[in-house]
């Protein structure tokens, strides 16, 4: 590499890339130097930007037309700091796949800061991933590969159209840098966005440290600047630590419905991998559903199942259990800790009933037992996990089914099993009479028409790779307004092909 790039240089102005009132600041540098390492990303050659959030960028406070400047590249790409950017990676430990793991941290992501009306004020925060070397890449190189950036880019703003809390993307940017995995690939970096990148696990860091000062320092932090209902009780009041767990706890349930409701496998749901927001964050080995299966596991590396579809509820209030038992010594009481962790369990149904009752199309003012919809939406999943019956594909058609009144048209995804007869009166029994058309309504709001499937992500990947962003760029297209039709977009709404089912993603992934 050209030693001229050594170091990040610093452009004279961040005006040209902020509008008008806004400024860059980095809220998580004004914790103590215990909570991260100061350091720049580390340059690569020849960057070229490939993607970029124009509306994300607008809503974040930056100039959308900075995105197609060279400056942009270079910054987004690691090679060059704005004036007010405050770069650092920061520390945490955690569980991966159910054992203590230790110390982890930002191996290859670094923050950049935030960038927000004020410095008063909670902005977005933006971080680079893949942006070189950290004082936690342990045996890593801190980079990350075309591939997995591509599939990261996609599912986050993928997600969001879905809308489903997650962190978002604002640009992906290459370089023809080798990098080595199972083979040699080429680097990017992908800038991802979120109010703040707080997990899990920078809790677990400090509470298996006993130092209890960090810890309560990080919950202070986190309550004052994310979470109202925390911040509402004094700072150093067990209440005020109880009431963070209980708003993560609920936070964390409406995000599960949401993946189990579209079909979403996460794959490595680690302790360091999960959002004191309830984001979805850390795009590895992640699927939608093709044919559905309860018990399916996305992620290669998953040998023992424990991430299976299935069980992500479950590990999530799993996860959450660490989560309590990291701010018992501020709780302080165990009963009090186990009290805030039960709120998952009590939004976790609403939730479920919410994003399950939309699916099918119930009007959400009128009161629908949960019994109920769990009668009509556990027998069609019984239904097509026999018969491998298309996850999205039949939602969507069932949507267009109670448009067009042909509900019976539906037996062929069931192979004339009489089992749909049986379940198909249950369902109409459950629909208002002569609301079809704002049954049909909710129902297109709630079932997508796209999703980020394996073999369209592989596709998108494959072509990049050979220099050809058109896929990518249909599927981003496509993906922001999934609920949408699409015309001339169909192929990316049809039945995956044969090899799709062979495809293996991985925590490489």
């Amino acid at each position: 590499m050209d030693s001229s790039l050594s170091s990040p240089p610093a452009p004279s102005s961040a005006k040209a890339a902020l509008q008008p009132g806004s400024q860059w600041h980095n809220g998580f540098a004004s914790l103590p130097p215990v909570f991260y390492t100061r350091l720049q990303p580390t340059p690569m050659p020849e960057l070229a930007m490939q993607a970029g959030n124009d509306a994300l960028a607008q809503d974040m406070g930056l100039r959308p037309d900075w995105l197609a400047s060279s400056e942009a590249t270079q910054v987004l790409g690691g090679n060059a700091l704005l004036p007010g950017m405050d770069a650092l990676a920061s520390v945490y430990s955690g569980h991966q796949f159910g054992h203590w793991a230790g110390q982890l941290g930002d191996g290859r992501a670094i923050l950049l800061g935030e960038v927000s009306a004020d410095a008063a004020a909670q902005g977005q925060e933006l971080q680079l991933k893949g942006a070189g070397k950290t004082p936690y890449s342990r045996m890593g190189d801190g980079r990350a590969v075309l591939r997995s950036s591509i599939r990261e880019y996609l599912c986050s703003e993928a997600m969001h159209g879905l809308g489903v809390p997650t962190t978002r993307a604002l640009s992906l940017v290459t370089s023809p840098q080798p990098i080595y995995r199972e083979t040699v690939e080429t680097a990017a970096v992908v800038a991802r966005v979120a109010p703040s990148f707080v997990r899990f696990g920078h809790f677990e860091h400090f509470a298996a440290r006993d130092d209890i000062g960090s810890l309560r320092r990080l919950a202070d932090y986190v309550a004052e600047r994310y979470l109202p209902q925390a911040a509402a009780h004094a700072s150093g009041s067990a209440q005020r630590y109880a009431a963070l767990l209980g708003e993560v706890a609920e936070r964390t349930a409406r995000m599960i419905a949401l993946w189990q409701a579209h079909g979403f496998c996460h794959g490595v749901m680690n302790t360091d991998n999960m959002s004191i927001l309830g984001l979805t964050i850390d795009y590895g080995p992640f699927q939608f559903l093709d044919h559905y299966d309860a018990n399916h596991i996305c992620n290669h590396s998953d040998t023992g199942g424990r991430y299976a579809f299935a069980r992500q509820p479950q590990v999530a209030y799993w996860n959450l259990f660490c989560l309590g038992q990291a701010l018992l010594p501020l709780i302080e009481d165990e009963a009090t800790t186990l009290a805030a962790l039960e709120r998952y369990k009590t939004a976790l149904e609403p939730a479920m009933q919410r994003a399950l009752g939309a699916k099918l199309g119930l009007d959400p003012a009128r009161s629908t037992a949960p019994e109920a919809v769990a009668a009509v939406v556990n027998p069609l999943l019984a239904l097509m996990q026999q018969h491998r019956t298309d996850y999205s594909l039949f939602w969507r058609a069932l949507s267009q089914a109670v448009a067009d009144d042909s509900l019976p048209a539906l037996a062929h995804w069931f192979h004339g099993d009489a089992g749909f007869e049986t379940w198909r009166a249950q369902y109409q029994a459950l629909l208002q009479p002569g609301d079809a058309a704002a049954t049909a309504a909710r129902m297109f709001a709630a079932n997508p028409r796209y999703v980020l499937r394996n073999h369209l992500g592989q596709e998108a990947i494959t072509a990049a790779q050979q220099g050809n962003w058109t896929p990518f760029q249909r599927l981003q297209t496509v993906l922001a307004t999934p609920y949408a039709e699409h015309p001339g977009c169909e192929d990316l709404a049809a039945l995956p092909p044969d090899w799709a089912q062979h495809i293996e993603i991985s925590c490489s992934s």
